[in-house]
Parts: structure tokens; C-alpha cells; sequence
């Protein structure tokens, strides 16, 4: 598949490379700093899928309160495989925005994995599963009466950088950078121009190192 073609490429430049390459395409910040995983050890990369949280409300005529419709209004009756749920934060980085439970589903989805810009619950379920995930930390008190999804399918904030969905999002121990699916391939070849250079330039400064005197 594609998609993984593509983790594979993203994975093997890692993140700051590939914040480098989106910075000779664009003028806007895209890097995330590092967060926290159940798995430190597992990539993320695919095309978002939103949801946007908000401070909490009781008195919201029709808000809807179940998870489950943000989910699949994001990610499709169907989701397709190899998408990344995106949960902004509302606000409160360190509250809850779900855990093992709530997430069982991206399980059996196919998902590349989770990204949320606030904490999520239940570590020791969610390193079990399937995809990647990458958050503010764990969290062990439900953060329902603080926050609340409102929004899916929109654009969204994380970690002070815009996330459309569509927008590709690889994140790795070292931090996170959002990539503009139109400029993806562009930047990974960038990306890799950047790595061939620092190899070379890293090859000078050890022959340097390596000479008499120097």
C-alpha cells in the first residue's frame, strides 16, 4: 500500500528532518514537541481525522454527547485504514480526552493510530492495540465534566499548529510536524535531499577529525 510506502519513508527521516523539509515549502510552524506513548518505540504517520474538543457545557441545547457519533462522523461509517484520529484539546491539555475503552474501536479499524493534544487513559490497554499512539500523558480521572467533543471533520489546533484533516501527521520520540497532503510528496523528497546532505556534510567533519592536527 501507499500509505505504508510512505510511513516507511517518513519513519526512516524521522521528525526533524522532516520539519526542516516543511520549512523550505511553507512559512507556517508545523512541529509538535515530543509526547507521550504507550509504545515510544511506534511511529505514527497517515492523513488526519478531527475531532474538536471544548470546554464543557450542561446547558447546550443538542449537543451531543456520545463519542461514538464524533468518531465515525470523523473517520467514516467505514473508517479507511491507515487514518490518524486527531482529539484537540478544548483547552485543557492535561485532562482526559479518552482511553482504552472509548478507543477499543480504532482497534479493529485498521487506524495508524491516535494523536491527542491532552491525555489519555488506560497506557497498559492502549499498548496493546494496533496503532500508535501519541498524547500529553496518562491520565487516571475522566475529564467528561471538563471537556466535551463538539466538532468533527474541521480544523483544529495541537500544540499550537493547525491540523486540517487530510493533513499527514508523523510523530516519533523526538516530536511531531503536520504536513499539507498537496505538498507531502514534495516535502519527503526534500526530506531526503536534507538527510543525503547532513550524511555528506557529517562524513567531511569526521575525515576533518581524522587528519593530523585536527
Amino acid at each position: 500500500m501507499e500509505d505504508d510506502a510512505l510511513a516507511a519513508r517518513a519513519a526512516r527521516l524521522g521528525c526533524a528532518t522532516l520539519v526542516d523539509a516543511v520549512g523550505r515549502v511553507h512559512g507556517h510552524r508545523s512541529h509538535i514537541p515530543a509526547m507521550s506513548s504507550p509504545d515510544p518505540l511506534r511511529p505514527l504517520f497517515g492523513p488526519a481525522a478531527t475531532i474538536s474538543y471544548l470546554p464543557f457545557r450542561e446547558d447546550l441545547a443538542g449537543t451531543v454527547r456520545d463519542f461514538k457519533h464524533y468518531y465515525y462522523g470523523a473517520l467514516g461509517q467505514r473508517p479507511a485504514a491507515g487514518q490518524v484520529l486527531v482529539l484537540s484539546s478544548g483547552g485543557y491539555p492535561e485532562v482526559s480526552h479518552g482511553g482504552g475503552t472509548k478507543l477499543a474501536r480504532a482497534d479493529s479499524a485498521g487506524l495508524a493510530g491516535v494523536l491527542a493534544d491532552g491525555r489519555l487513559r488506560d497506557f497498559d490497554q492502549l499498548r496493546e492495540y494496533s496503532f500508535a499512539t501519541w498524547c500529553t500523558g496518562e491520565a487516571v480521572r475522566w475529564g467528561g465534566d471538563t471537556i466535551m467533543p463538539r466538532a468533527y471533520g474541521v480544523a483544529v489546533e495541537v500544540c499550537g499548529v493547525c491540523v486540517n484533516p487530510g493533513d499527514y501527521v508523523h510523530m516519533d520520540r523526538a516530536g511531531g510536524v503536520v504536513i499539507p497532503s498537496a505538498s507531502l510528496h514534495r516535502v519527503l523528497a526534500i526530506a531526503e535531499d536534507i538527510s543525503a546532505e547532513e550524511a555528506e556534510a557529517a562524513g567531511i567533519i569526521r575525515f576533518e577529525n581524522a587528519q593530523p592536527g585536527g
